[in-house]
């Protein structure tokens, strides 16, 4: 069970208290993958939907977050566009990508986050939610960075490290392209509705 994070001195999130739930319906969530290697060229920089996840928001009377728990189901993840490259990318090679994902990268392993703590942001403009990330059998903390718009629209952020749970980034042509190890991870939602 999540500890609750002490009250913020202000209002900092313009959200209804009570609980919130966010999903494909009413959000996005993407996964933003970069290249390196000696032929980087070849490759693609990648956003990833997910296309299967929940998430609830847990907000007090004051306007402060409470909790936040969000589970993915990893063998959801869809390519939704790769930029660069010598070539386009066509549906096989998404379809080949996506079970690259599932069969090498992820394993179908349980992806679960849950938070611990919350701070205002340095700029007083978001929120700092600390947690736990559950990523391919390991448990790390993680800081995700979450704003909400004046009419509530929530928007949120965070950088994995790949290595740092144990994933080696996928490489291909004898290890000359790889996806760089720092992958960014994006939400955009609708104003919640409870």
């Amino acid at each position: 069970m999540s500890q609750s994070p002490p009250p913020l001195p202000f209002p900092l999130v313009p959200i209804e208290p009570g609980l919130h739930r966010f999903g494909p319906d009413n959000a996005t969530l993407l996964v933003k993958t970069g290249r390196r290697g000696a032929a980087a060229m070849a490759g693609h920089d990648l956003v990833i939907e997910v296309t299967s996840w929940e998430a609830s928001l847990d907000v007090g009377p004051a306007g402060e977050p409470t909790s936040l728990e969000v589970d993915v189901d990893p063998r959801s993840l869809r390519v939704r566009e790769g930029t660069g490259g010598v070539q386009p990318l066509n549906d096989e090679d998404r379809q080949e990508i996506a079970r690259t994902i599932d069969d090498e990268v992820l394993e179908e392993a349980t992806i679960r986050y849950r938070s611990t703590d919350a701070e205002a942001s340095a700029d007083d403009r978001g929120l700092l939610i600390g947690g736990t990330l559950e990523l391919a059998g390991q448990r790390r903390p993680l800081t995700l960075e979450i704003g909400v718009g004046p009419d509530g629209e929530v928007t949120g952020g965070t950088v994995v490290r790949q290595s740092e749970w144990g994933i080696k980034p996928y490489s291909g042509l004898f290890g000359a392209l790889k996806v760089a190890d720092e992958v960014e991870i994006s939400v955009d939602a609708n104003p919640p509705t409870g």
